[in-house]
């Protein structure tokens, strides 16, 4: 990455980060600590003047006393009660914001902590700001593999794996029944290792997952995309890491802010380009989530009647399940 008017830097993930390798690409000591606006703001660096916008990010200059392992301590807040006090940390002006938030969309990209060494380097990085912009993304899907998988009290099945074009991952559609020449009833369905494999009481996905395939097959037919997007979209380390926040008293929404990402950091570009590739541009979405609609429809996929997908809370859940209506607009 090349901040503009600067010499040529390179980027490194304060998470994978280790002193070795700072001791090597930085002998000098002077990259400076990239961290996002929000965590400046969880540190008190938000009654200074640069990090006072939480969009923003923040640059820290280094000190004698800010090496790889205080550097993790700043950027990682499930560490926050663990640690003594340190500082102080001097926020610093950015010569190029826009370039310094897309390297920390790379990091998220990445399902990494948004935290970042700036070092200046003669082999610099280049990256530009719109290539790493979510909002600019135009991602493909193909068609990799598909084969009959059948699936209890559910009519016939398929099973289609797409590949994405711009990071790889690998979606799965399951095409169920026949939709009978309407519209399909489609669900998006996040991928989530804990409630969907190990049963976890904590969020309600494994019984919307199973929920929604019931109703799926009873209408008849339809399509569920399950999506490589754990823990909406941070990964499946930092969704744990939120876990640990909410234990300590955090909301599902403010664990992730705290962490350095949006409450939501989900798009819904690969399951419109899934639902083009198999001929659909037109669903009933089955959903209570409005930015599932939303993205859908900013993508090109008309969503012709949202149905909702209602589950009872449990005990472990039901704060969950408030703060998603309250504050992530999730419909009743």
């Amino acid at each position: 990455m090349r901040i503009e008017g600067a010499h040529p830097i390179a980027i490194v993930a304060v998470e994978t980060a280790t002193s070795e390798l700072l001791d090597i690409i930085d002998p000098g000591r002077e990259a400076h600590l990239l961290i996002s606006g929000e965590r400046a703001m969880a540190l008190a660096l938000a009654n200074e003047r640069d990090a006072a916008d939480p969009v923003q990010p923040v640059l820290i200059e280094r000190t004698e006393w800010l090496n790889a392992e205080t550097g993790l301590a700043i950027a990682d807040p499930g560490r926050d009660l663990d640690r003594g006090p340190i500082g102080p940390l001097h926020p610093v002006p950015l010569d190029c914001a826009a370039s310094s938030t897309a390297a920390l969309a790379l990091a998220r990209s990445a399902g990494l902590l948004p935290a970042l060494w700036i070092v200046t380097t003669d082999a610099a990085v280049s990256v530009a700001a719109e290539e790493v912009a979510r909002e600019d993304r135009q991602p493909g899907v193909e068609i990799v593999a598909r084969a009959k998988l059948p699936l209890e009290g559910l009519p016939a099945t398929q099973i289609v794996a797409f590949r994405a074009s711009d990071d790889g991952q690998e979606h799965v559609a399951l095409l169920i029944g026949a939709p009978g020449g309407r519209p399909p009833l489609v669900r998006l369905h996040s991928e989530c290792l804990t409630g969907d494999v190990f049963g976890s009481l904590k969020c309600d996905c494994g019984p919307q997952l199973r929920e929604a395939l019931k109703i799926i097959g009873e209408a008849g037919g339809g399509v569920l995309l399950y999506l490589r997007q754990e823990g909406r979209g941070i990964g499946l380390a930092n969704k744990l890491r939120a876990y640990a926040l909410q234990d300590r008293g955090l909301d599902t929404v403010d664990a992730n802010r705290r962490l350095g990402f949006a409450d939501d950091e989900r798009d819904y570009a690969h399951a419109a380009a899934m639902l083009r590739a198999l001929g659909i541009d037109e669903v009933r979405l089955l959903t209570n989530n409005p930015n599932k609609v939303a993205g859908l429809e900013s993508a090109g996929i008309t969503v012709v009647e949202r149905v909702a997908h209602h589950m009872p809370a449990n005990p472990h859940n039901a704060d969950y399940l408030a703060t998603k209506r309250k504050k992530s607009g999730h419909l009743a």
